[in-house]
């Protein structure tokens, strides 16, 4: 049974119960599973590596009004079952990394868990939006397992960079300023900084591969400064023994 139709069936299974309400408690509830899981994957990084990918995790439940208007973008009429089938971002979840590596790290950790199943893939980092815009998305299914059924939820993850989101919070802001016409300055002008954003993500990048660069290296040297130690013995040591030699 396809995720809608587990919906539906769901919806029925409640029919005493507003189905508005009913949908929005799967997909707060898909929202605590995926949360769960990704907050786990970030500890795990920690312990591991020593290291934390990501920088902060924002959920979200699309608004009614942003759904109808969603709905009517894409010619449907504005029902419940429309809005399960067809409009696949209700239930959002943006990671928000310091590097781009970082993403491609994240998105494959999150493919790589057994119980979400990876519905699709839209890489607008390799691939950008005519606007500028870049991030990587990621529309999973995950299981919600209540106590009679099991109801596949859709819930779409978003991936950037810190610098990545700061330019699509503005970008958005003035999407719905303009209703999405803006003047042509103003668009050019976005694009402009787009195209910042993706130096200043570059350069921070290679500066932290050279920082990295710089750990190792002094790590080895300090290992190579022990096993010398520890074979010929300290420079103290040395002169001891050319002493007891003379």
């Amino acid at each position: 049974m396809k995720g809608e139709q587990q919906v539906e069936a769901a919806l029925k299974s409640y029919e005493d119960v507003d189905s508005w309400k009913t949908v929005i408690f799967l997909y707060n509830a898909a929202l605590k599973e995926v949360g769960t899981k990704l907050e786990i994957l970030n500890d795990e990084f920690q312990h591991v590596h020593q290291y934390n990918p990501i920088e902060h995790i924002k959920t979200r439940i699309k608004t009614p009004e942003s759904i109808v208007k969603k709905l009517k973008r894409y010619g449907y009429e504005t029902s419940i079952e429309n809005m399960v089938r067809y409009v696949n971002d209700i239930a959002g979840v943006r990671l928000i990394c310091s590097f781009t590596s970082d993403i491609y790290r994240l998105a494959e950790m999150i493919g790589n868990q057994s119980d979400l199943k990876v519905l699709s893939i839209k890489d607008y980092i390799r691939y950008p939006k005519e606007s500028g815009y870049k991030s990587y998305h990621m529309l999973v299914s995950v299981p919600i397992f209540l106590s009679d059924s099991v109801v596949d939820t859709k819930v779409e993850i978003q991936i950037r960079t810190i610098a990545m989101d700061f330019w699509a919070s503005l970008e958005h802001k003035i999407y719905y300023k303009f209703e999405g016409n803006a003047p042509d300055y103003i668009s050019r002008d976005l694009r402009e900084c787009a195209k910042m954003v993706s130096e200043l993500d570059e350069k921070m990048l290679s500066l932290n591969e050279a920082i990295q660069e710089c750990i190792v290296h002094d790590a080895n040297r300090e290992f190579m400064d022990d096993v010398l130690d520890h074979v010929v013995g300290t420079r103290t040591e040395q002169k001891r023994f050319h002493l007891s030699e003379n």
